[in-house]
């Protein structure tokens, strides 16, 4: 969810583009995906991006190149306490720099900027529409701009500006039902087709030396073979991933499920009843909410409405 916070604030903020522009191409959904999917997919490039949620705002350093087959991305925090973000397709390490330490793992990172990723076996068209809202300029970029609307009340709306030689999503904003802006996430300064080479990245991101290097040793899984269950389906959303700790002592290992409806994502973490509870809570379009459910603390977190992670706790059961 870390990474999927970080993005850029534009002049105009939540302001909607001008309708007397062209009118973006008449695609369906899917074809909007597949497009921003492809978008950084053979492509290299490099910027500054600045995420923006009320009046909080974080600016980050992105790299990012792939060559159809691998990428790696590198993402630099330009504000509050240092921290690098390298992702080399499912494996992500977490670097802190003043520390001298670093968290290396493997896990699926759902996100729609700077690009979607691919969820296979999901229908967007079930639950999203969407709607052209004409052109635009964002960073030095002309950009067509799109909005993926929801058709239930259990997810967000997204404005998106797609520059319209690449694809690239330059600019993503997360709408409430009335069309407010929760949050906001953009380039400010963006090169396409940088001068980065894979290889040069991955020595990089591989040169860890006098860095203390944490493995958590994780093992993918299904929610059904930890013994549980949702007694009821939240609509749109289905199983995407699914990790235990299984470097952990306790019984009770950390579990992780991760559920999605190809945009949108919801996480559900399992821990020892003993763990503190985490309150109903906020920040942008990210809510979170705890619950004890059969002797484990159990939090549900994603960009979603307070009432989807409600549908999602209360449908969880215990079956062993």
């Amino acid at each position: 969810m870390a990474a999927a916070a970080l993005g850029l604030c534009m002049l105009g903020l939540g302001a909607p583009p001008s309708h007397g522009a062209a009118p973006a191409p008449a695609l369906d959904i899917q074809a909007w995906i597949e497009r921003l999917h492809e978008a950084t997919r053979n492509r290299a490039y490099s910027g500054t991006f600045v995420v923006t949620r009320g009046s909080d705002m974080a600016t980050a350093r992105i790299a990012h190149v792939c060559d159809g087959r691998q990428q790696i991305e590198r993402i630099e925090a330009l504000n509050g306490p240092a921290r690098v973000t390298w992702r080399r397709d499912d494996e992500v390490m977490t670097v802190l720099p003043d520390k001298q330490w670093a968290v290396r793992d493997r896990r699926e990172l759902l996100r729609l900027f700077p690009g979607p990723v691919r969820v296979p076996g999901i229908d967007v068209a079930d639950f999203y529409r969407a709607e052209p809202r004409g052109s635009d300029r964002v960073a030095g970029y002309d950009a067509w701009v799109v909005e993926f609307q929801p058709r239930d009340a259990l997810r967000y709306g997204y404005r998106i500006w797609s520059e319209k030689r690449t694809g690239l999503v330059l600019k993503l904003q997360t709408l409430q039902a009335d069309g407010d802006v929760l949050e906001q996430v953009a380039f400010t300064e963006l090169q396409l087709d940088a001068p980065l080479r894979l290889d040069a990245m991955l020595r990089q991101m591989e040169d860890t030396r006098g860095y203390r290097i944490e493995r958590p040793t994780l093992r993918k899984t299904t929610a059904e073979a930890e013994g549980w269950r949702l007694k009821a389906e939240v609509p749109g959303f289905r199983p995407v991933t699914c990790w235990v700790r299984a470097d952990e002592q306790r019984a009770r290992a950390p579990l992780q499920c991760v559920y999605s409806d190809g945009l949108a994502s919801v996480s559900l973490f399992f821990a020892a009843a003993d763990t503190p509870a985490v309150p109903r809570t906020h920040a942008g379009a990210t809510h979170g909410l705890s619950k004890r459910v059969a002797g484990y603390a159990v939090t549900a977190l994603g960009e979603v409405p307070m009432a989807t992670l409600e549908r999602f706790l209360d449908a969880l059961e215990r079956t062993r």
